[in-house]
């Protein structure tokens, strides 16, 4: 029979014919959570298989439906579940009261939510320089306006390319290309640091004269692994990705002061990009906070003699996806609406049927559905 070695409780027990891993942990004393009484309708008895991946059998209807809402990736099971044909070795994810609540699906209102999947994607960060300076010698709200029309001009770029703005930090832009769709992933980071270059000189010409200066960035770019999920107190998740990778990026950008340049990739990204680029200068430096020499590659322009495919960005998936749940507002709007015609409905047609019976409660009871369907359906129409 196969066995299960419980990492995290360092048990190995045996498991029955067609028992799921649930069945057994549950068998065996182990507090197994299953908040919706192992039915797929959580993830809270979710297991990580550390080995003997092949000998889960393959993910039934139930189980599939759930890992693609929450994007599980394949190592990552429902022991509520999952079978087994010979030995695997496994830690339960979800150990105390605080775990369920923060993974359970079937709160109101939860959301699918990532549980964090290691992926190759390419990384820009962006600086203004001397955007501090700036700050001080102007009012508050010509700072707050002049970044918003940066980032707005910014953002459209990112987004035409097919990546997604991560985060802001103060006057700084981090984007992710790849999160999504991996396909062409760097060309798109390195054409939207090129096109962000052209949209700052389209712009410069209005901050000149308005504020008397001219912003300039510095934009670095890598190609590399990170953990992406859904981080965040309950009521401000966000997806964002994290790792190595993500610093070293950041040092990218940074090094563009040293360097003299204003977008510098980094070799790993180079390598994917450099028959359709032009490039300027290129050196080899140590990144601060890290060690070894890392080759950096500026960027001067892009061969104009290519397409890149469409793709539809983070961003608009996100947002399409939402339009296409039904709010409470449009819930109560035609359920008003249906109510209204349905009692207006019934007097026309009741009334009018009953009239000539001379039965005065029949009759009273229609108009009475008439004097209340009629406000009905005029509020539903107006909602």
């Amino acid at each position: 029979m196969p066995s299960i070695h419980y990492l995290s409780d360092d048990k190995e027990v045996e498991v029955s014919n067609n028992s799921t891993i649930l069945e057994t942990s549950l068998r065996v004393g182990i507090q197994h959570a299953h908040a919706c009484g192992g039915y797929a309708r959580c993830s809270t008895c979710r297991v990580l298989i550390l080995d003997g991946l092949e000998n889960c059998l393959p993910r039934n209807t139930a189980e599939q439906r759930l890992a693609k809402r929450l994007h599980f990736s394949p190592e990552i099971r429902l022991a509520c579940q999952t079978q087994l044909t010979d030995d695997v070795k496994l830690r339960r994810l979800v150990l105390d009261a605080e775990d369920i609540e923060l993974t359970s699906q079937i709160k109101p209102g939860a959301t699918a939510d990532s549980v964090g999947l290691e992926r190759e994607v390419a990384i820009l960060f962006s600086d203004i320089r001397g955007f501090t300076t700036f700050s001080e010698h102007n009012l508050p709200y010509d700072v707050v306006h002049v970044l918003n029309r940066y980032f707005h001009d910014m953002g459209q770029v990112i987004h035409q390319n097919g990546g997604y703005i991560d985060n802001y930090m103060g006057d700084g832009i981090m984007a992710l290309f790849g999160v999504h769709d991996p396909h062409e992933a760097t060309l798109r980071a390195v054409k939207s640091g090129v096109e962000m270059l052209k949209a700052l000189d389209q712009l410069n010409p209005y901050i000149e004269t308005v504020y008397k200066t001219r912003f300039e960035i510095g934009v670095g770019i890598h190609y590399g692994e990170v953990v992406v999920g859904t981080i965040g107190a309950a009521n401000r998740k966000r997806e964002t990705a994290i790792g190595d990778a993500v610093n070293v990026a950041s040092r990218i950008e940074s090094a563009n002061k040293e360097v003299g340049t204003n977008l510098l990739v980094s070799e790993d990204a180079y390598q994917q990009v450099k028959e359709l680029t032009q490039i300027g200068k290129t050196a080899s430096i140590t990144l601060k906070g890290k060690s070894g020499e890392y080759m950096l590659y500026e960027i001067t322009g892009m061969d104009t003699n290519f397409e890149l495919e469409p793709v539809e960005s983070a961003a608009a998936v996100d947002t399409s996806s939402e339009s296409e749940k039904p709010s409470p507002r449009n819930i109560l709007k035609e359920l008003l609406i249906a109510i209204g015609a349905a009692l207006l409905g019934a007097f026309l047609v009741g009334f009018i049927t009953q009239l000539t019976s001379g039965n005065v409660f029949v009759i009273l009871t229609f108009i009475i559905m008439g004097f209340i369907g009629a406000p009905l359906l005029i509020w539903g129409l107006l909602r």
